[in-house]
Parts: structure tokens; sequence; C-alpha cells
């Protein structure tokens, strides 16, 4: 007991003294080596570019913001783990399916993350080819045989053990599964508490596995208020200058579940386990958008339709000049302005953005024997 108050007091000092600087502090990357990142469209940086899908986004406008160039990412310009990478001082973890994604590569990390991708299998199979969940894992694993040849013994177990994983699924169940009825049967075969406990029990089993595989840092993205993105204030439900309620409502039983498995989870030993309130952080900028510097929160920079998201960004549209005052890119994904703040406030936010500790609190304690004391 007196070693925990210890360590928690040394943990608050610490913590205490970075804050002091007044700015956000740059981790050294010999503390967290890499990021591994799971997820969807939201945080794949270019793993469609070579699968047969029509979920792509490899062409202007995308990429306008970052240095000009449409990599894959689904965003002007960085995704939230390319900001959350910054902070935390690695490079931007390169995609899975890029052939150059090889050798000593592999230890900057590697991005497995594919846009239609969901927890279940089947979601967003009617965009063709893509990296489910379960099918990330397998990659993941693939990458741990090549990591083998690199690195070995104990320095193997050390560099996963500092590495970060960074998970952001759950979106594409709903918009691209649950919630469309005459494609998919979910709807019909479970309530949205149902429907909910299933996705939380097969994220739960490849959670398990990753943490098997030697992964054991892990910060897990909740899902954000769908029903305020474009797509949805389009589909009619809901009047013009309203968020589509039942959508955002439906949210609660998935989020509520990832923050009560993240503390099962973080029973394991040596495991830390936090969860991203996404749904809070951007509800928060919704809510009081001209606090962040925004003006526009009801339609997308690049789109077409109404709210500018009944249809995407397609190729050379011409996208809104003052894209740091939109929340939103297109029709499902945020700017570049929005997923610096969802970074930054996982990388040093309060309980309430990050639980049960932020991800730069996770790197401070990344080498104590056993992280569990933390949260007791």
């Amino acid at each position: 007991m007196f070693m925990a108050i210890q360590r928690f007091w040394f943990l608050s000092m610490a913590i205490w003294i970075l804050q002091c600087s007044g700015r956000f502090v740059v981790i050294e990357s010999t503390r967290v080596p890499a990021m591994f990142v799971f997820g969807d469209s939201l945080v794949d940086v270019g793993n469609n570019n070579y699968l047969s899908s029509i979920a792509k986004c490899n062409y202007y406008p995308y990429g306008i913001d970052f240095n000009y160039r449409a990599t894959g990412r689904f965003c002007n310009g960085k995704t939230f783990v390319d900001i959350l990478g910054e902070l935390l001082g690695v490079p931007y973890p390169a995609a899975f399916s890029d052939p150059n994604t090889a050798g000593y590569k592999l230890l900057e990390g590697v991005n497995y993350a594919s846009a239609a991708a969901g927890i279940l299998d089947e979601t967003g199979q009617h965009y063709g080819q893509r990296y489910s969940l379960s099918q990330q894992v397998l990659n993941f694993e693939t990458t741990l045989k090549q990591l083998k040849a690199v690195i070995s013994g104990r320095n193997y177990t050390d560099y996963l053990a500092k590495s970060i994983a960074v998970l952001v699924f759950g979106s594409n169940d709903y918009i691209n599964n649950y919630l469309m009825p005459s494609i998919y049967s979910s709807s019909y075969n479970y309530s949205p508490p149902q429907f909910a406990y299933l996705l939380l029990n097969h994220y739960a089993r490849q959670l398990v596995a990753l943490y098997s595989l030697g992964v054991r840092k892990f910060l897990l993205a909740g899902i954000g208020p769908l029903g305020c993105i474009p797509n949805q204030r389009a589909s009619g439900q809901a009047p013009p200058d309203r968020c589509v309620d039942y959508v955002n409502q439906i949210l609660g039983t998935f989020n509520e579940g990832l923050k009560s498995l993240v503390d099962q989870l973080n029973k394991q030993a040596g495991a830390t386990f936090l969860y991203g309130n996404t749904y809070a952080a951007v509800g928060d900028i919704l809510n009081n958008p001209a606090t962040y510097g925004f003006s526009v929160v009801d339609r997308a920079c690049c789109g077409i339709g109404r709210n500018q998201g009944q249809i995407t960004c397609l190729p050379f549209a011409v996208p809104c000049p003052n894209r740091n005052a939109y929340v939103f890119w297109d029709a499902f994904h945020p700017t570049e302005a929005v997923n610096s703040i969802l970074a930054q406030r996982a990388f040093s936010g309060s309980p309430r953005d990050c639980y049960p500790i932020n991800v730069q609190q996770m790197t401070l304690i990344s080498n104590m024997n056993n992280t569990t004391d933390q949260f007791s």
C-alpha cells in the first residue's frame, strides 16, 4: 500500500510539473517506441488504397492541408492518430498494405485501419474489401512475425510493452450496418442495447487477443455523436437545425459498456487500458463551437446535397476555403482542426476526456511493473 501511495505521489508530481509548463509536452520516443493503429476511416492512412473497395479517398481535395497530398486519409489534413503521434514524439505509422512497410520500418509502428471496417466482420461489406477488426488483428500477427526477425528476446517484449495500441471502432457498425435495414438485418435481430452488447463481446475477444500477443498499453476511442454528422443530418430524420437524436441515444449503451470494459481489462497483469470519451469531446465542440473557433457545425466543408452530406466529397470538388471554421470535413469525418482537439484531450485531458488516466500519464507509468495499482 505504501508503495502504491509513493508511486501515485511521484506520478502526480510529474504530471503537475508537466502541466505547469503551459503547453503540451512531447514524450521522448524511447518511452513510447511506436504506435500500432487499428480502426476505420477516421484513422485510415491509405490501407484501402490497396484494396478492391469503393471506400477510398486517394484524390484531391482530400489531403489539401496535408502538403496538398491525397494519401488515403479521410480528412483535409492530419488524422487524430497523426496528431497524437506528434505529441508522443513517434513517426506516423505506415499503412500495413503498403509494400514498403517492411523490415526496420516496422519498428516505427504500423497502421492497420481500413475505411468501412467494423467490429463485426460483415459491417461495411457493401463497400467491397476492407480489413475488419478481426482481420486487422491477424494482420498485426503478421507484423509481429516480421518484427521477430528484426528484434528478439527481451528487447522484443519490452518494445511491445512500451508501444501504444490505438483502436477506433464502432461507428461503421452503426452507420454502415445497424442503421441500414435495407442491406443488413441487425436492426431486426437486435434491440439497440442487444446490438451494443454484441459489439462489446466481439471487441473484448480481440482486445484480449492483442494483450495475449504482448501489447500492454491501449487507447480505446468511444463513438462520437453520429446523429450530428452531415450524412445523418441530411437523412431528413430531424429538423434542419437538429441532430438525429435517436441515433445519438442508441450509442449510449456501447460507450458506457466500453468504459466498463476498460475497468475490467485493467485487471490484467501489467495492462493499461484507456477509454477516450469521443462523444463528450465532440459534443462539447458542437454545443460551444465559438469557444473552439468554429462557426459551421451542421454541414460539411466538402460534399453535395442537403448539409453537404448526401454525397460525400468527390474528386476535384471545391472545398470550403475556411476549413478551420468547420467541424466536419465531409459527410462523415471531422476536419483536422477537430482532430487536433480530440488528440490533445486524449493526450493530456481530464478523466472525463480520457479515463481513468490520459495518454501522457500512461507514458509516465510505462516502466512500472503493475499499473493496476493506479486504478484500485
